[in-house]
């Protein structure tokens, strides 16, 4: 089976290096590119499995980049952000990335991300193919059987409201991946629900006492920081 091909969109040359090194170290293969407009060429002549991407790109912005690139192609976009730089983030994942990675970051977050967004991208793949895919879901102690519309946790069915419960699915349906609060009041409430941030405060918080074992410190249903909700499967 060949392993995974990850392509690295990156204009300095010591991370490049250094992201080479940790992917092939766990036998990625591995591509390059320091501009934008090679990245496209590369993307578009061999399509990676995924991309991990700077946003401070010499010729071209990396959200611009991100948008281009999901104008033909699903392939999960990590992306590498700046510290400061919380509300690119957002940006960059309402545009279509998958995760983010702050710098500095260490190389056991780097391969879990990418891993992550390889499983995200064979969900997608498999949907895409009308490949049959597994109605029940489970991470950790969660078990749902989205066919019966069943939520187990520990083995106890738990009930949740239809909120909670279109709360959850839509969690599941991009399991792994950080998905803003704009990004979930459209998808839960509707398109007319972008800023009532409160709405996902409240509903998290409920859904949070039914799921977890420690609803103060969840392990599933994680806070990402001014930016969203992420369930964790990794």
């Amino acid at each position: 089976m060949t392993p995974p091909l990850v392509l690295v969109v990156e204009d300095e040359q010591p991370i490049r290096r250094f992201l080479r090194a940790a992917l092939t170290g766990q036998g990625f293969r591995f591509a390059e590119a320091e501009s934008g407009r090679q990245a496209l060429i590369m993307a578009t002549s061999e399509p990676p499995d995924v991309i991990v991407l700077d946003l401070g790109l010499p010729d071209l912005d990396g959200l611009e980049l991100i948008e281009k690139i999901r104008e033909w192609s699903h392939v999960p976009i990590v992306v590498l952000s700046a510290r400061d730089r919380e509300r690119q983030k957002v940006e960059a994942l309402d545009r279509g990335a998958d995760d983010y990675l702050t710098k500095p970051f260490g190389v056991e977050e780097l391969l879990a991300r990418v891993r992550v967004a390889l499983r995200h991208g064979a969900r997608l793949h498999a949907a895409g193919s009308g490949a049959p895919e597994s109605s029940r879901f489970q991470a950790g102690d969660l078990l749902v059987d989205l066919a019966a519309r069943q939520v187990f946790v520990r083995g106890e069915e738990v009930h949740l409201t239809p909120t909670e419960y279109r709360l959850l699915t839509t969690l599941i349906q991009h399991a792994g991946k950080v998905l803003t609060h704009r990004f979930l009041l459209k998808e839960v409430w509707g398109p007319g629900y972008g800023e009532e941030f409160h709405y996902l405060r409240v509903h998290m918080a409920n859904l949070r006492r039914k799921v977890e074992e420690e609803p103060a410190r969840p392990k599933l249903l994680v806070t990402e920081q001014g930016v969203g909700y992420r369930l964790r499967v990794d």
